[in-house]
């Protein structure tokens, strides 16, 4: 594990995101990792405030994006992807398993235009693939469980998890979403902790519980002995029951339906209609029941 990325994390508070840029110092070239793009449920409106504080930092440190990575199609927010390309120019990617989670979301929406075939990406990782950030090599690793086409991008010593792992005090990420499972996800956990014990481990979101200050950066030997979840199941089976049981406890997120139908367009919004407004689509019913309490 040659080399030690600079990482800086951005903490959105709306959706508990954490964004990050993660720099070769020696080259001064850089990564974006799982940018978040603004949206407000109830006007509806879109703002790049979060990828433009990532940008400015950009600018601050005398960096040159070359990538523009998400970890996965995320459900809780939309990706910035799309919009920080256009504004630089630097290329996309996500794990080539994106294909799979744009089919099951191309029929829960009906959508028969969007191909599901990974071309709103400008590269498809497979596991085991290798890019460089400048003088650093980056690994990908085929992260399943929270969702079909979950990766891990491991940069030196750094290892970007997102829904895979949370903070030791937090657990683990939920593995109920379609195309999700808790089995997959107990082994991708597995594979990320037989990385040496100092690599530090980078999750991409931080719900702050008893209401603790924002964290996102543990190791490996922290995350075995301490994670709430892991410490605590010695088999898949005691990880499956426990994350099963948590699952079912879990309201979906309340911007799942909005965010899939972008971030499966690699962050793209929908094109817009006769009247030049463009609309989400939204679904009645297609995710179960919720407890209406």
């Amino acid at each position: 594990m040659a080399g030690r990325p600079q990482v800086t994390g951005f903490f959105d508070p709306r959706t508990f995101s954490i964004q990050y840029v993660v720099a070769d110092p020696a080259t001064r070239r850089c990564a974006i990792i799982d940018p978040v793009l603004d949206f407000d449920e109830k006007s509806g409106s879109v703002a790049s405030r979060n990828a433009d504080r990532l940008l400015d930092f950009i600018a601050s440190q005398g960096l040159t994006l070359e990538w523009i990575l998400d970890t996965h199609p995320h459900a809780d927010h939309f990706s910035a992807a799309d919009y920080l390309r256009r504004r630089t120019g630097a290329p996309t990617a996500i794990g080539e398993k994106v294909v799979g989670v744009q089919t099951i979301w191309n029929d829960i929406y009906n959508r028969t235009d969007l191909p599901a075939d990974g071309s709103a990406w400008d590269r498809l990782f497979a596991d085991g693939d290798r890019f460089r950030i400048g003088d650093l090599e980056a690994r990908v690793m085929f992260s399943p469980g929270h969702t079909l086409a979950s990766i891990t991008y491991v940069v030196g010593d750094a290892a970007f998890v997102h829904d895979t792992l949370f903070m030791p005090d937090s657990g683990t990420a939920r593995a109920d979403f379609p195309g999700g499972s808790a089995s997959d996800l107990w082994r991708s956990i597995q594979a990320i902790l037989a990385l040496p014990d100092e690599t530090r481990l980078f999750t991409g979101h931080d719900y702050q519980p008893g209401g603790r200050k924002p964290a996102w950066e543990s190791t490996v030997a922290e995350q075995r002995a301490r994670n709430t979840h892991v410490s605590t199941c010695e088999t898949e089976a005691e990880f499956v029951a426990l994350r099963s049981r948590r699952d079912a406890t879990l309201p979906m997120p309340k911007l799942i339906l909005h965010a899939l139908q972008v971030n499966t367009n690699g962050g793209r919004m929908p094109a817009p209609e006769a009247n030049g407004r463009r609309y989400l689509k939204i679904p009645i019913g297609a995710l179960g029941e919720p407890d209406w309490g």
